[in-house]
């Protein structure tokens, strides 16, 4: 357990001890005898024995004195081991930190997420978080864009997952993973039947989105501006989840992101193919002068697992849902 060295002074020069020395001269102090630090080390006495006598030699120190059977500290090396529960109550203060940051007790994640990424990947994210540091808090904010950059620089957040990315000399944009554009429509609607549909369709049809002004709206009405299509937004909402409850409503079609909608988070609607190539980037935003936490780190590296697995389990997804 304890392989690191240390130096003690003695009357002679300097000599070195190992901390598995320290340990094992320990565990003798403790248990009195060869035969229990042995078992307190879960090691064999043999080795404990030959262990000892090294030290001593090396030290020029008888260390112990066997009386009556048991090993007790000889008078001059009685401040050697008050040293050496100094240094084994450090060691064990060291091991209890070290437990504890390996469960994540003691510390809160806080993080942020735009709608979009927060109805289902975040979830995920924060669950397989907490499997692998089942201590750790968490504190989750739903952000809009003009919040974002505040919780980043006033510090109430390490991160925000983003849909797009932003001009700051103060916040940086890390590549998160790509996501793709659908199109929704009731489950009682004609275009129900179809798997694809192409934006030129999508026209013809009472659209419902999100303001394109917005960012997030931004990238919705992109599929209709890279084609030169005129579109008409005839209801819009500002968060994605709302949107698709007015689809499932009955009110409209919408192009919403994968994120949004997967593994079928929205009842009541269908998810089409859209025929156009429609891929966009979404992003972990952070202050450019500060490092995330491993837990942070961590949390990121399983967001990133989790969206990448939609891309790629879509189809499956889709073929599963037709067969009911």
């Amino acid at each position: 357990m304890l392989t690191e060295e240390i130096v003690i002074k003695q009357a002679r020069p300097l000599d070195v001890l190992t901390l598995r020395q320290i340990e094992v001269l320990r565990a003798v102090m403790v248990t009195g005898s060869i035969t229990g630090a042995a078992k307190l080390l879960r090691v064999s006495a043999p080795g404990i024995s030959r262990l000892m006598k090294y030290t001593e030699r090396s030290l020029g120190l008888r260390i112990f004195d066997r009386r009556q059977g048991r090993y007790v500290p000889s008078p001059y090396a009685k401040d050697v081991f008050e040293q050496v529960n100094t240094i084994y109550s450090r060691v064990d203060d060291l091991k209890a930190m070290l437990d504890r940051m390996k469960s994540g007790k003691g510390f809160e994640l806080r993080i942020g997420s735009v709608p979009s990424i927060a109805n289902v990947m975040v979830p995920r994210a924060v669950q397989l978080t907490r499997q692998r540091y089942p201590n750790i808090r968490a504190d989750l904010n739903i952000l809009k864009i003009e919040e974002a950059i505040d919780y980043i620089m006033l510090n109430k957040g390490e991160l925000v997952a983003m849909s797009y990315a932003l001009e700051h000399p103060a916040i940086e944009f890390v590549p998160l993973a790509e996501g793709k554009l659908y199109c929704i429509v009731p489950d009682a609607h004609p275009l129900a039947v179809r798997d694809s549909i192409s934006s030129a369709e999508m026209v013809r049809h009472p659209l419902i989105g999100i303001d394109p002004n917005d960012p997030y709206g931004n990238i919705m009405a992109n599929i209709f501006r890279k084609h030169a299509l005129d579109y008409d937004i005839v209801i819009s909402a500002r968060f994605g989840t709302t949107v698709c409850s007015l689809v499932a409503a009955g009110l409209g079609i919408a192009v919403i992101d994968q994120y949004t909608v997967a593994d079928g988070a929205i009842r009541g609607i269908k998810t089409l193919e859209i025929e156009e190539p429609t891929w966009f980037q979404t992003y972990i935003a952070k202050r450019r002068d500060a490092e995330l936490s491993t837990y942070a780190e961590s949390f990121v590296r399983l967001l990133q697992k989790e969206m990448e697995a939609v891309n790629a389990g879509r189809g499956r997804v889709k073929a599963k849902r037709r067969s009911h």
